[in-house]
């Protein structure tokens, strides 16, 4: 259970590596790509004076994967070249989510309106006809690396605001309470659990989405949110908890780039899952909503095993590629606490160390190694009123700075198209 600002901010910022700056290439990396010796070696040549760094392939292929290792701020790609030629290089270029972002100015003999926009079209950003000027190479090289020092840092900008505002949610349902803040942290570990091995795309999305999935409940009394999590009624309180899919995503939909987890979160108690969805927000969507009904049986007293079998024979029915995903999860193991507490200070979420008896001592109240919910505390306080409890008494309490499961996929921002 996460309990501090710092861990709070530790699991946003690994739920979002690609909101985090990142070191860049040198902003003057240039790779240039063209079969004939000669061109490359003037290329280089002419490049390095100017200061710039060079890297330069004789084939289409290997500059691909010389690219995957090690991104170019800018790639000069010759057209007719042996094997693969430079078009279906930049198509290549462009399909990869890594690569899309750098720049390709094509280099050609061939000076035909028609050459020129199929290049274009193929995703470059400028052309320019052999035999060149350098004055004229020179110019064009500095005007994209130019443009594309300034997408990075408003890249940038987006990403510092982007984290931060994420990082203050999360943070405010880590301060609203402990019991919320152990639910969120509760499914946020079986989310993670399920997008690996279901291997989604921008996994980041679904993190960030668990995460984030009860933000809604924030306005909600900390005893309220209990009672309803715990078992649905009719009620105020649990019309409360039912409204907070949708009070949640709108406070997500405001920020940029999180349309798609904002929808998640609003759908997760709407969705139907009876097969694996191929749209991300309903995915999302049936991620939650699993993990959710997961995480209150389990809150509810039951081991996770026991809480999976509950579920797969539950009224909400839910694709077995999810179920059994969850076969070999394990809930991460807490560190605790122990405390000596009155009856008043006990709360949701800590375990009895030693068996609860009435004052004197004549009936066991609850047994060592029962976990509080908000029944057995009413329980415990009533008979605290008419017989009395021995006190203090004796119980776990979980830890900030538990190890959480790590997140099993990353998300690199896409740029826009060079």
């Amino acid at each position: 259970m996460i309990e501090t600002e710092e861990a709070a901010t530790g699991a946003v910022e690994e739920a979002l590596p690609g909101l985090r700056q990142s070191p860049v290439a040198d902003p003057g990396n240039v790779m240039v790509v063209d079969d004939q010796p000669a061109n490359l070696k003037l290329m280089e040549d002419m490049l390095r004076r100017e200061g710039y760094a060079v890297r330069s392939f004789p084939r289409g292929r290997l500059a691909l994967t010389a690219a995957a290792q090690n991104a170019p701020d800018l790639i000069l790609l010759d057209i007719n070249m042996p094997e693969m030629d430079g078009f279906e290089v930049c198509a290549r270029l462009k399909a990869d989510r890594k690569l899309v972002s750098i720049p390709v100015v094509f280099l050609s003999a061939q000076s035909e309106t028609e050459d020129k926009v199929r290049a274009f079209r193929a995703g470059g950003v400028d052309y320019i006809t052999k035999p060149f000027q350098f004055e004229e190479v020179q110019v064009r090289v500095e005007t994209q690396l130019g443009l594309q020092r300034a997408r990075r840092a408003e890249r940038d900008l987006l990403e510092n605001t982007l984290n931060g505002a994420v990082r203050t949610l999360a943070d405010l349902i880590h301060q609203t309470g402990p019991a919320l803040a152990a639910r969120s942290d509760a499914i946020r570990n079986i989310v993670v659990h399920l997008a690996a091995k279901l291997g989604p795309d921008e996994a980041w999305q679904y993190e960030l989405a668990a995460i984030l999935c009860l933000i809604g409940c924030v306005a909600l009394p900390a005893e309220a949110f209990e009672r309803a999590y715990w078992r649905p009624s009719r009620g105020p309180e649990d019309d409360m908890f039912r409204a907070h899919p949708e009070n949640g995503a709108k406070l997500i939909v405001r920020i940029p780039r999180l349309d798609v987890v904002a929808e998640m979160i609003r759908r997760q108690q709407t969705v139907t899952c009876n097969a694996v969805p191929q749209d991300a927000a309903d995915l999302g969507a049936c991620l939650l909503r699993l993990a959710v009904e997961l995480d209150r049986q389990m809150f509810r007293g039951l081991a996770f095993k026991a809480a999976l079998d509950q579920v797969k024979v539950g009224s909400h029915r839910f694709p077995r590629e999810m179920l059994n995903a969850l076969e070999d999860y394990a809930p991460p193991l807490a560190d605790y606490e122990i405390k000596r507490l009155m009856v008043g200070d006990l709360r949701v979420g800590m375990i009895v160390e030693d068996d609860i008896h009435t004052r004197d001592g004549s009936f066991l109240i609850m047994g060592k190694g029962g976990v509080l919910n908000p029944t057995a505390i009413e329980k415990i306080r009533n008979f605290d009123r008419t017989r009395g409890v021995r006190q203090p008494i004796h119980v776990r309490v979980p830890q900030a700075g538990v190890e959480l499961r790590q997140p099993q996929a990353g998300v690199e921002l896409r740029e826009p198209r060079g």
